[in-house]
């Protein structure tokens, strides 16, 4: 598992990337989302798998979500739970502005699971398309950012988006990392003394962390304080690892994800996460818990180097190290 399968963004578009079925149906048991006037209206010309030429009148406006078949594919189809890989471009309806998208190079797909963390509009033009299909999707407001629009992509709150996507495939389910029978509940070493500058951390009877972040600016660099010091297995670098772990938002001081929620533990490999995370983990100890705190450069990038929410961000995570195999 990696952390960023719960916390990568993509044009605003995306909250979840994980891996879910693989495809068991055809078209014929699909609910396809009908073409229209306005999706037919869109002009798109160029190869599958190149930038798109996409041509309309600005102030495009459709009732409902409508989708369009470019290219029709003849490979699997797209179905609810399925994780797909797609070159895609969106546009500002209002204006035929080109605002988002993939860079249409090799390796440059986005991957977007349909299990209610898309835009319903987003979901209702990949839903039922197949592999090697081109599609264009039309999208009011209501299945799109509603009447707050979406200022970071100057999409205002009467503006459809148009949506261009090709479809290159369907991930397999993840195969999930074995997770060991010696799991412990929480972490069960010895405390130690609090490092002056960090975060604090009070921890409830089951062991879950709530933090405190100063008000203050964060490090530069990578800060690590062990708050509790196990006596298992040392963490080595490529292992499988169990944690529960508590991220945070320095700069909003909101958890952006955690496992504690989840009601279980994560299972994962070392060499599956952020570096920061990674740095976090090897060489410490089972029964350990620390906290760490993660300049952008060892998490998600700066500022601008991502379609990611966390980019520019510094993180805060506390980990309680629960087993290794």
């Amino acid at each position: 598992m990696r952390i960023a399968a719960t916390l990568v963004v993509t044009a605003g578009l995306i909250v979840s990337l994980a891996a879910c079925s693989t495809p068991t149906a055809t078209n014929a048991d699909c609910d396809t989302t009908p073409s229209g006037s306005a999706s037919k209206s869109v002009k798109v010309t160029g190869e599958l798998g190149a930038l798109p030429v996409v041509i309309f009148d600005p102030g495009i406006d459709a009732e409902s979500t409508q989708r369009s078949v470019v290219i029709e594919g003849d490979g699997d189809t797209v179905l609810k739970g399925d994780t797909v890989l797609v070159q895609f471009s969106i546009l500002n309806g209002g204006t035929a502005v080109n605002i988002d998208g993939t860079s249409y190079a090799e390796g440059g797909e986005a991957a977007f699971t349909l299990d209610g963390s898309l835009l319903p509009g987003i979901a209702k033009t990949i839903e039922c398309s197949t592999v090697g299909s081109r599609v264009v999707g039309v999208i009011p407001p209501v299945d799109a950012f509603g009447e707050a629009g979406q200022s970071d992509l100057g999409i205002g709150a009467i503006d459809d988006i148009v949506f261009v996507a090709d479809i290159v495939g369907i991930q397999p389910p993840a195969t999930p990392e074995p997770t060991p029978t010696n799991v412990l509940p929480k972490a069960d070493g010895v405390d130690q003394p609090p490092v002056d500058g960090l975060p604090t951390v009070v921890l409830a009877e089951d062991g879950r962390p709530t933090v405190t972040i100063p008000d203050t600016a964060p490090p530069t660099e990578l800060q690590l304080a062990v708050l509790k010091k196990g006596s298992g297995e040392v963490v080595a670098d490529g292992a499988n690892v169990t944690v529960h772990y508590e991220g945070l938002n320095w700069a909003t001081k909101e958890i952006f994800d955690e496992s504690w929620a989840k009601g279980a533990p994560a299972t994962f490999n070392t060499g599956q996460v952020i570096a920061g995370f990674t740095q976090a983990l090897v060489g410490q100890t089972v029964g350990s818990q620390v906290i760490v705190v993660i300049p952008p450069a060892l998490g998600y990038g700066e500022a601008g180097s991502s379609d990611n929410a966390l980019a520019g961000q510094t993180l805060v995570f506390v980990i309680d190290i629960l087993a290794v195999s």
